[in-house]
This record gives C-alpha cells, structure tokens and sequence, in this order.
C-alpha cells in the first residue's frame, strides 16, 4: 500500500527543517533557499606552514620557484623567522621554518622528475594567494 502524501510530508519536513536552521543561525539565513554550508578547507602541516608574506616577496618567491624549483618555498622559510604568521600558530616558530624547509627540499629533489617543479609553481602560487587575502584583509581561517 502506498502513501499518497508521502511526498509532500517529506518536503514539508525538509521546509521546517530549513527554517529552523536558519532561525538558529540567522547571519548564514538566506530568503532564497535557507541553508548555507560552509566548506573549511583541511591543510596538512606542509601546506598550512605557509606563511602569509606581504604581496611583493609573495610575487618574488613564485617568480623564483617557477625558474628554480624550491628557491621561492626556501626564501619563504625565512620570512617565518621575520615574524610571518602561519596557519600553525600552535607551532614554534623554528618548526614552522624547518616545515618550510622540508618543503623546499622536496621540490628540489623531486624536480628531475617534474613533480618537485610543478609542485613549486602551485606553492608558489598559493603564496600569492595567502598574501593577497592577507591584503585583502580577509581572515586567515577559510
């Protein structure tokens, strides 16, 4: 036997669901649809040792790591030891630096195979784009 308003209980359900949610947290309430998902990116210690340099020495380092593989990721280590934050602030800053290190040694290594120097261009890459939400203001946590 079959329900015939088995439908629209559910999307009534659905409905009320939705408008809890955003009763519960009204700054994430959209009148469109009523839900909004955050997605929180999860960084491994590698990639979230990644300092956020000002703009310029960002644009330096993908400049050196897209000629030199691991000379922009080996430069950005010591901008740790000037006092450039990190998505590890639980972490000593030498630690940081020596993540940093790591990294650079990898690319180099691995760049007779092309990993290392594609590597290094997406890390430099994405030390640009830490510096420009840096600029930007936007806060570290995304």
């Amino acid at each position: 036997m079959e329900h015939p308003h088995k439908d629209g209980e559910t999307t009534a359900a659905a409905a009320a669901a939705a408008a809890t949610v955003a009763a519960a947290d009204p700054r994430g309430a959209s009148s469109s649809s009523g839900v909004v998902v955050q997605v929180r990116e999860k960084k491994g210690p590698l990639r979230a040792a990644i300092p956020y340099m000002p703009f310029p020495v960002a644009v330096i380092c993908l400049f050196l790591n897209t000629f030199v593989p691991g000379l922009g990721t080996f430069v950005s280590a010591f901008t740790v030891l000037c006092g450039a934050r990190t998505d590890l602030p639980d972490r000593h800053m030498c630690c940081v630096f020596w993540l940093n290190i790591a990294a650079a040694l990898i690319q180099i290594l691995t760049a007779i195979v092309m990993v290392g120097w594609i590597m290094s261009i997406f890390w430099g890459m994405d030390m640009v784009i830490l510096a420009s939400y840096k600029e930007q203001g936007i806060p570290q946590q995304l």
